[in-house]
């Protein structure tokens, strides 16, 4: 009779370890969280007023502000078109 023998394959594991997995999951539940917090927040300034603004220490509305420079040449003639 032919020697056998029985040989176990040693193959490196295609899942990650339980701990991985949740911890990626608590650092993804966590990102969320803080950035509907962050949501919340802007919302929350958006709805004071200037004066409400001031009184807890943030001098200007969260306001996107346009700032255009109109020269003196160009408002004579906007004006002479009028």
């Amino acid at each position: 009779m032919a020697h056998t023998e029985a040989h176990a394959e040693t193959r490196a594991s295609k899942h990650q370890p339980l701990g991985m997995t949740s911890s990626s999951m608590a650092a993804a539940a966590a990102a969320f969280m803080a950035w509907r917090r962050t949501i919340a927040g802007r919302r929350a300034l958006a709805d004071l007023t200037p004066d409400q603004l001031r009184d807890i220490g943030c001098p200007e509305p969260f306001a996107p502000k346009f700032v255009v420079r109109v020269g003196v040449g160009l408002m004579t003639d906007l004006m002479s078109m009028r």
